[in-house]
């Protein structure tokens, strides 16, 4: 599977938006002191997939079988560089997206 499908391209978009308002606003915003990250994860094992019965895929084993890590993520995964990136920790970061996908872009 490509990182860009070809039924992916309102999604794709979407994403490159995110990472360019990322950069643009961390030029605006930074000399008023405020920081402005992203982060960009991979599939995560939600409430919301469940629901859509993805998580019992073929779909899944897919995106393992061409994930570095062979797993999709858990929250436990995603939730500390959400907390990373808010924290004094990441005092000199700004204007960055942090792909948390176990390897897969």
């Amino acid at each position: 599977m490509s990182a860009a499908p070809a039924t992916g391209s309102v999604y794709n978009a979407t994403k490159a938006a995110v990472d360019t308002v990322t950069k643009s606003l961390a030029k605006e915003l930074g000399p008023r002191q405020i920081r402005v990250n992203s982060s960009n994860p991979g599939m995560v094992e939600t409430e919301g997939l469940q629901a859509l019965g993805v998580l019992e895929s073929d779909f899944r084993k897919q995106i393992e079988a061409q994930t570095p890590l062979g797993r999709i993520g858990q929250v436990q995964d995603i939730a500390p560089a959400a907390v990373f990136f808010a924290s004094s920790d990441s005092a000199w970061i700004t204007g960055e997206t942090l792909h948390i996908a176990g390897g897969i872009h």
